[in-house]
């Protein structure tokens, strides 16, 4: 059986982006739960859960957040467990904020990072990690890579038939 993935969000109001990344790991048939935790205003209660994070069964651990993002620096420095954070974007200033934050971690405390809002990527991204271990869902990305391709390939025939009504005109 393989390991289970947490998301993590600093706030609720984040979930609308997360669910993407909920509905991928369920595609993928991989377990996972959901928290709202905060970096800043629950820092206990997100630390102690990256520190039970391994021995509850986690292999990785997705953090959302906006503005300072600091959840995925927290969660990474208290788990020796892959954490990859999701920067989420805000009015202020667009998500850059999140992503800074989120990126710039100091040697020995790496996250993983997607682009702004990337939920979907987040979750293919764990997926990935978990594959390493796991043929099954090796099997299931290299499955969804071939329908990928196929999907372009058909837009392609499309545009090609376009192009060609175009010229015939």
């Amino acid at each position: 059986m393989s390991k289970k993935v947490a998301v993590i969000m600093g706030s609720d109001s984040d979930f609308p982006i997360v669910k993407s990344a909920v509905e991928e790991l369920k595609k993928y048939g991989v377990e996972y739960e959901c928290h709202v935790m905060s970096a800043h205003r629950t820092p206990v209660e997100a630390c102690e859960f990256a520190d039970k994070a391994k021995e509850n069964g986690f292999g990785v651990i997705i953090c959302a957040a906006g503005m300072a993002a600091h959840l995925a620096g927290v969660i990474a420095g208290h788990t020796t467990l892959p954490v990859i954070g999701i920067p989420m974007k805000s009015s202020v200033l667009e998500g850059m904020d999140a992503l800074l934050a989120t990126v710039m971690m100091p040697p020995g405390v790496p996250v993983a990072t997607v682009g702004i809002n990337g939920a979907k990527n987040a979750a293919i991204l764990a997926v990935q990690m978990l594959a390493i271990s796991d043929e099954k869902l090796a099997e299931k990305l290299a499955d969804e890579k071939i329908k990928m391709a196929e999907g372009v390939r058909q837009k392609d025939i499309a545009l090609q038939e376009k192009i060609n009504e175009i010229t015939a005109e």
